[in-house]
């Protein structure tokens, strides 16, 4: 199978003080059924960096979870771990997938404008792609409204939001949906793109 790198959430436990990295267990399935599988990496972009570099890793996944720190999150350390990690893709050409705040990150990387919205937190959307729609989830308070090039806008949503974006040139892919989330039946298109993004096994 197809290995590529997985960044994690940050969790911070009010009681104890302990910041620990996390991940939404569904993204293991997921991953398996789109032919790949993930290797975790922490939130120290150093370290993040390094194992990317030595480890046989295909591609990068930017999972959701966390405000950004300019949007008021309290994860600076993620902020610099996925920054690290989406220049090292670009260095090396490899495809990344940016879901909800990795989506998020990878329009500022890119000077794109955030700003908040609302009605873009539920289980059932529909989006538009092309000419054709479907039905996603949504659960983001930030987005944008318009991207530049070499970005250019992939689906959008309600209020014409952007909902995913691709890259002109690039192997740069931004979904504002969780495909982990949905059911199975829902997310059948989104294996078949991020198998073909990453160049999973079938």
């Amino acid at each position: 199978m197809t290995c590529i790198a997985v960044t994690q959430r940050v969790v911070v436990d009010p009681v104890h003080g302990t910041r620990s990295d996390a991940l939404d267990q569904r993204w293991w399935p997921f991953l398996r059924d789109c032919g790949l599988v993930g290797m975790p990496v922490p939130n120290d972009a150093g370290v993040a960096v390094r194992l990317v570099r030595a480890a046989p890793v295909h591609g990068i996944l930017l999972t959701g979870g966390n405000d950004l720190a300019e949007l008021g999150g309290d994860a600076p350390e993620r902020d610099r771990t996925e920054t690290a990690l989406l220049d090292v893709a670009r260095e090396r050409g490899l495809p990344v997938v940016a879901v909800c705040r990795g989506m998020q990150l990878l329009l500022r990387r890119f000077g794109v404008p955030l700003q908040r919205v609302s009605g873009h937190v539920a289980a059932r959307q529909t989006v538009t792609i092309g000419t054709r729609s479907r039905v996603v989830n949504s659960y983001h308070n930030w987005a944008a409204s318009t991207v530049h090039p070499p970005l250019r806008v992939w689906a959008t949503g309600p209020g014409r939001v952007v909902k995913a974006v691709r890259h002109e040139t690039e192997p740069l892919l931004g979904l504002m949906w969780h495909p982990e989330r949905l059911a199975p039946d829902l997310a059948a298109e989104d294996r078949q793109v991020i198998r073909e993004q990453f160049g999973g096994a079938r």
